[in-house]
């Protein structure tokens, strides 16, 4: 094992100076019988295995790689607290653990958090001791249960169809980080290009009405002086919204784009009767993603997406990637193809990938890992945590829809069912409530309720269908590709842009690994042709205003990606530029 994968910063929008990495090889142990928490092994246990945090067990990186189902596994590891850590709090941080997480250190409960994909936070400053200190996780997954939000993790033993291998306890960092007693708890960050202004909201923790409290905060951009603000706080919570006075049009400007990411850095520092006590370093993208006139639209200007949907797996990794280094390499992947975005497929994925998309230049779709069947306490489940994952990734520029339900999965009754409708209503509502921003799509692919794009996936392979059928915006809502209507009865289209949100899915296959795909191509040369007949109608059609092809990579099983599942182009990298540029 390598304990030095995955040691780079976790957290890149929250940035403080100290803090201390607990991956690498940790104590571990399944427990199938369920007899963990009766026996104490929070309190001690004779571990047979070892796992390399954070990769999940049915991994090769982890250095088990079992991909059979253990509901229950257990983590221990001991770590000493550097003398610098003892002045203030020590916060825990976990970066994700699916699906339900019990932390114990020394002995004592001090986390417990429900959703695979989102982050949580321990303050353990009241349990630690001198020397080592013992932490101890369980963690218990649901394999078996298709109401749980999943995604792509199948609930069979072995990988079939469009599911892959499940992920089991912890797959993303775990860390330590000291704070003062009054800190910056979380901050959101929203541009406003129309203004030229920043708005900051900041959250605070550990507040005390007896102090005088007040921010200080500088931006810049590479390295260059931009602004300076600072005020005071009378409550726990505050709003400020800082100008930039600089010039940001004409293509010459510093807004945020794919082809242009400008980035501004961003310091806050909180101060405490005049004392600075915490700071934190963010950044910041000057763009805007809006609806004008029915036409979808970048900074005010309108915005054709090419995407590719990305599953987010890796060979040894599963849902982890093998390093930050293979992050980068992806998003540097989608942009030598010509494509300027990802949809996100079924995953809350990695804040490393969403920093390398900020800084590299890649717009995201924000999705949900979803459910397959609906039930009440489903329904909480999946509130809960895309709250949070909204919560989140507000503050990434890249990201430029939010997408909480994917082709009616977990509402599969939803073409008839009052609910199901409400339930897609609400997380629509929900996310809009949240984030006023961004556009929300609230079942893509078909059967759409209350929408702000409108979204079609759509697998037909010959070039002259696909042109009849986005010739005009009636053949497009009419066709019901997927056997499924595109709008439930009810919501009727009122305008919003149209997109095709998957297609394609041609397989090819270029070596051993077997699979299937949508459409099969038989050589490089028709895998061209193909690409070119499903790609060209998307760029002709006076309707559609982006696409989103199936898909970034093979996955397991599935042989339908422009690269292999270890990251191989099928064709040569300029050959799909020049298809997706329409050449």
């Amino acid at each position: 094992m390598n304990p030095n994968l995955r040691n780079e910063y976790p957290r890149p929008q929250f940035v403080r100076d100290t803090w201390m990495s607990l991956n690498g090889e940790w104590e571990f142990d399944f427990d199938d019988q369920g007899i963990g928490e009766r026996e104490a092994w929070y309190e001690g246990h004779d571990y047979s295995r070892k796992i390399n945090v954070p990769f999940c067990y049915q991994s090769k990186l982890s250095g088990i790689g079992d991909p059979a189902v253990h509901d229950q596994v257990w983590y221990r590891r001991t770590f000493a607290v550097p003398e610098a850590y003892k002045a203030g709090r020590l916060l825990l941080h976990f970066g994700a653990v699916d699906y339900e997480a019990k932390v114990w250190v020394n002995g004592q409960l001090v986390a417990l958090h429900e959703g695979g994909h989102t982050p949580f936070t321990a303050d353990i400053t009241d349990v630690l001791t001198e020397g080592e200190n013992i932490l101890v996780v369980k963690a218990t997954d649901y394999s078996r249960d298709v109401s749980l939000p999943r995604g792509k993790q199948y609930w069979e033993d072995q990988s079939a169809s469009i599911f892959y291998t499940r992920t089991t306890g912890i797959w993303q960092s775990v860390w330590l980080e000291p704070v003062p007693e009054t800190r910056i708890e979380r901050i959101r960050l929203i541009p406003d290009i129309d203004k030229n202004d920043i708005g900051l909201e900041v959250f605070l923790s550990g507040y005390s009405a007896l102090a005088k409290l007040s921010m200080k905060a500088v931006i810049t951009f590479n390295g260059e002086f931009v602004a300076e603000d600072c005020f005071s706080l009378s409550h726990e919570s505050g709003r400020r919204d800082i100008h930039l006075d600089d010039f940001n049009d004409h293509g010459l400007g510093r807004w945020w784009t794919p082809e242009r990411p400008n980035l501004y850095d961003f310091e806050l520092t909180l101060l405490v009767d005049g004392t600075a006590v915490d700071t934190v370093q963010s950044y910041f993208g000057m763009r805007k993603i809006s609806v004008e006139a029915g036409k979808l639209h970048l900074n005010n200007r309108s915005y054709y997406m090419k995407l590719v949907l990305d599953q987010g797996y890796f060979p040894d990794g599963l849902l982890t990637a093998p390093s930050d280094d293979d992050l980068r390499k992806d998003v540097e992947l989608v942009k030598e193809m010509g494509l300027n975005g990802v949809r996100k497929h079924q995953k809350i994925e990695d804040p490393r990938y969403l920093y390398w998309a900020d800084k590299l230049g890649l717009l995201v779709w924000g999705e949900m890992a979803n459910a397959y069947r609906f039930t009440e306490p489903y329904v909480a489940r999946v509130t809960r945590e895309w709250m949070q994952a909204v919560e989140r990734d507000f503050n990434h520029p890249c990201i430029v829809a939010w997408v909480p339900l994917n082709e009616s999965w977990g509402v599969t009754n939803i073409l008839i069912d009052k609910q199901q409708q409400n339930h897609a209503l609400s997380l629509y509502h929900l996310t809009k409530s949240l984030d006023p921003t961004r556009p929300v799509i609230s079942n893509d692919g078909w059967e759409l309720v209350a929408t702000d794009l409108v979204t079609i996936h759509d697998y037909e392979w010959r070039k002259e269908v696909l042109a009849e059928r986005y010739a005009d915006v009636e053949t497009a809502l009419a066709a019901q590709p997927g056997n499924r209507m595109i709008l439930v009865p009810g919501f009727p289209y009122e305008g919003q842009p149209i997109l095709v949100t998957e297609f394609g899915g041609i397989s090819f296959k270029v070596n051993e690994w077997e699979g299937w795909g949508y459409s099969g191509a038989a050589n490089e040369e028709d895998f061209a042709l193909r690409l070119q007949n499903v790609i060209l109608p998307m760029l002709q059609s006076p309707v559609v205003q982006g696409f989103c092809y199936t898909q970034f990579t093979d996955v397991e099983q599935e042989i339908n990606g422009l690269l292999t599942y270890d990251r191989k182009p099928k064709l040569p990298l300029e050959t799909i530029r020049s298809i997706v540029a329409g050449s």
